[in-house]
């Protein structure tokens, strides 16, 4: 593999958990032929807000305060998969996922963008559409899809 920055999106579903494993696993790998590559973990929580431009329905400061805490519990939930050695960042940002995920990509200049084929869905896939399908039409990086 020559991927220097790889980043994960990570919802805490069972595929994201497994597409961090995979990532985690090219880390190591590429540890061993002596090329260190950085992992980015980031998490873009669902917020009604970003559907359908301003606001779905309005947001109180609380419940922003909760949604955020929950996103930070996901991501603090992915570290326990993480090597304590690893170099690892964890990245928390608002907005339309696959959107998202796409600029912070684009920002950190990551090489690979590894997800889950389906995440938390529900709601936010029927209104939104699948993530990681809008993520791998619209990535100008390589996408890797774990089922």
């Amino acid at each position: 593999m020559l991927f220097s920055k790889i980043i994960v999106a990570y919802d805490g579903s069972a595929l994201s958990k497994k597409a961090l494993k995979k990532a985690l696993h090219f880390m190591e790998e590429s540890a061993a032929g002596m090329r260190p590559v950085k992992l980015e973990i980031i998490h873009v929580p669902f917020a009604p807000s970003f559907i359908f431009g301003e606001t779905l329905v309005a947001t109180t400061g609380a419940a922003t305060r909760n949604m955020l805490d929950h996103a930070q519990t996901i991501l603090d939930e992915a570290r326990q998969f993480v090597p304590p050695h690893a170099n690892v960042k964890y990245v928390l940002r608002q907005g339309p996922p696959a959107k998202t995920i796409l600029e912070h990509a684009e920002e950190c200049e990551a090489d690979l963008i590894v997800m889950g084929s389906r995440g938390l869905g529900g709601i936010r896939e029927f209104i939104l559409g699948s993530v990681s399908h809008n993520v791998v039409q619209q990535a100008k990086i390589p996408v890797l899809i774990v089922k």
